[in-house]
């Protein structure tokens, strides 16, 4: 499967899940050629979607997708920083937290800790 093709497997299985809202059934598949579009709708449907399972197979695509986007913005090791001078095990990053290869990363999350359910917002938590 292309990373194309699973993009629009993703859309398409958020779009038409169960519980999925009613204003949902209204919403097109952009053209395959606008990527940007397709990158835009997938990333809006993840934003808003509550916490709740999915399939195994929508799990592997997923992550088979993420994996590739990662890939493509590319990555920054912890390892490449330098710590803080008071304390060796503290590195302060300014960038997109998103890029980060760390076991922590400390943000201001909402109390509920499901990060922002806004489409497209540019928060942190989103």
């Amino acid at each position: 499967m292309t990373q194309s093709e699973r993009r629009e497997w993703l859309i398409k299985v958020l779009l038409n899940e169960p519980d999925s809202p009613d204003e949902y059934k209204k919403i097109e598949l952009p053209p395959q050629n606008d990527e940007e579009a397709q990158k835009n709708l997938l990333r809006s449907l993840m934003n808003v979607r509550p916490p709740r399972p999915v399939s195994d197979e929508f799990l592997k695509i997923q992550d088979e997708y993420l994996t590739e986007r990662n890939k493509e913005r590319g990555i920054t090791d912890v390892a490449t920083l330098k710590n803080v001078p008071a304390d060796k095990r503290i590195f302060l990053w300014q960038g997109d937290i998103t890029t980060l290869n760390a076991d922590a990363i400390v943000n201001a999350a909402n109390s509920a800790l499901l990060g922002c359910f806004a489409p497209l917002h540019a928060c942190i938590d989103n």
